[in-house]
């Protein structure tokens, strides 16, 4: 009768050695050797991350590195951009509208504008982000205020960029323009030109060729980088105020239905933070600004 009861005690003892061993193994998990469904990544040992939202952001061209910046911030957010390349203007746009992509940021206002008027996008402005500033350049002065009487300035003789010239002459003082037309004044417009200075209207790619035959010339930050001017050479540059209505700050576009889309909202905040404009500041040394508050 005692070896029986030994022998049972004995067995007791192991199965409840096996059972603490089993219970044991979960690590902490709460009884379960996997990580729980919908739970942080990394916050179990041995979980694996979950896989980042990508965003698709539409672009024109390569110059995109102040976006590195942007990836940066949004880590912790487990949020990552992806840019994809277009090469001609009309096509971020449609691929936007049409759901190819999520976000764009190529274009200023105006042209948006146009192209809603025009193709009849269901698409808005997200938020602001850089300009790329028209400035004057001289080879003759140092000052937009030491033009005389009768001098030549060469400009773009595109509409849009020939009103922004006059646009930034009259913001210089220089020029007076018809408000009724907007931002896209044209020689006709011109209400005040007491210098009575002279248009020589060029192809924008050759105003800076034109420096050595006119008082002045209006060069944009591309064909400026190609000729080898400093912004900071330039004797006026276009003046920007963050949440303006400057209609040539470029921007982040949606679709309207996605102006409340919370991932969107954090998109745009990681692209206007102080981080992310002194990487504009330090890529592209003047040719692009920040056009946001931050």
């Amino acid at each position: 009768m005692k070896k029986k009861n030994v022998l049972s005690l004995a067995l007791a003892a192991a199965l409840a050695l096996s059972l603490a061993a089993c219970s044991g193994n979960n690590g902490g998990n709460g009884g379960s050797s996997s990580p729980v469904s919908g739970s942080n990544p990394g916050s179990a040992s041995g979980s694996t991350a979950a896989e980042p939202t990508v965003i698709k952001v539409g672009v024109v061209g390569a110059n995109n590195g102040q976006w590195d910046t942007v990836n940066k911030l949004l880590e912790a957010d487990n949020i990552r951009c992806e840019m994809v390349e277009f090469a001609e203007y009309k096509l971020p746009n449609n691929a936007l509208d049409a759901g190819e992509i999520d976000l764009n940021a190529f274009q200023h206002k105006a042209y948006l504008q146009k192209e809603i008027d025009d193709l009849g996008y269901d698409i808005a402005v997200l938020g602001d982000t850089i300009v790329a500033p028209l400035s004057l350049y001289s080879d003759k002065i140092t000052d937009v205020s030491q033009l005389k009487e009768g001098d030549k300035i060469a400009v773009p003789s595109d509409p849009t960029n020939e009103g922004r010239c006059f646009k930034i002459l009259e913001s210089a003082g220089v020029l007076e323009v018809d408000p009724a037309a907007s931002y896209m004044p044209e020689l006709k417009d011109i209400t005040a030109n007491p210098l009575k200075l002279e248009f020589v209207e060029v192809e924008a790619a050759n105003t800076a060729s034109l420096l050595p035959d006119v008082a002045a010339a209006f060069v944009n930050g591309a064909h400026a980088i190609d000729n080898g001017l400093n912004i900071d050479e330039a004797i006026y540059v276009e003046q920007v105020e963050p949440g303006s209505d400057n209609p040539y700050i470029n921007i982040i576009a949606c679709r309207t239905a996605d102006l409340d889309n919370e991932v969107y909202k954090k998109v745009l905040a990681a692209y206007q933070s102080a981080e992310t404009a002194q990487a504009i500041k330090d890529i592209f040394k003047g040719t692009y600004i920040p056009a946001f508050e931050y």
